[in-house]
C-alpha cells in the first residue's frame, strides 16, 4: 500500500484529519470550520445515496414473471428502503448538528459541558455527549433492559 492509499483511508468524509496545534483554543474558528465542511460533506454523501436509490427503483421498477425473482427485487427494495429511513433521520441529526455549530454550541458535552474533544467528533461528528457521560449514559441503558 503507497502513502496515498494510506492518506484516503483517513479522510473523514472526503476531509483531512484536524492537525491540532500547540495552545490552540478548543473550538477556535479552523476547528468550526473543520467540523461544518464535515458534517456538509456527509450530508452531501447521504443526498446522493437517496439520489442513487431513487433512481435504481425507476429503473428496476421491472415486474418479473418468475416469482422467486420477484420476491428477490422486493427484498432488496426492502433492504434498501429501510436503509434509506435510517439515513433519512442521519440527515436529519446532522442538519441538526449544523444547526449547533452555528450557533456555536458545538464540541461541549450537553450534559456536563465539558469538551467533547476532536478526535470523538471525527469518529462521530454528530456526538452531543463526552465519552464520560456517553458511557455512563449506556451503563444506565443495559441496566434498565
Amino acid at each position: 500500500m503507497n502513502s496515498a492509499d494510506n492518506s484516503a483511508d483517513n479522510l473523514i468524509h472526503g476531509i483531512e484529519p484536524y492537525q491540532e496545534k500547540a495552545r490552540e483554543k478548543y473550538m477556535n474558528p479552523n476547528q468550526v470550520d473543520h467540523f461544518r465542511n464535515i458534517l456538509v460533506a456527509w450530508k452531501q454523501n447521504l443526498l446522493e445515496e437517496v439520489s442513487r436509490t431513487i433512481h435504481l427503483m425507476q429503473d428496476e421498477n421491472i415486474n418479473h414473471p418468475d416469482p422467486n425473482d420477484r420476491a428477490s427485487q422486493e427484498t432488496d427494495m426492502s433492504l434498501e428502503l429501510r436503509n434509506r429511513d435510517r439515513e433519512r433521520k442521519l440527515l436529519k441529526k446532522i442538519e441538526q448538528t449544523i444547526i449547533r455549530v452555528d450557533n456555536d454550541d458545538y464540541g461541549w458535552c450537553d450534559r456536563c459541558g465539558i469538551e467533547i474533544g476532536i478526535r470523538r467528533l471525527e469518529a462521530r461528528p454528530t456526538a452531543e455527549l463526552c465519552v464520560d457521560c456517553k458511557t455512563l449514559n449506556e451503563i444506565k441503558e443495559r441496566q434498565m433492559i
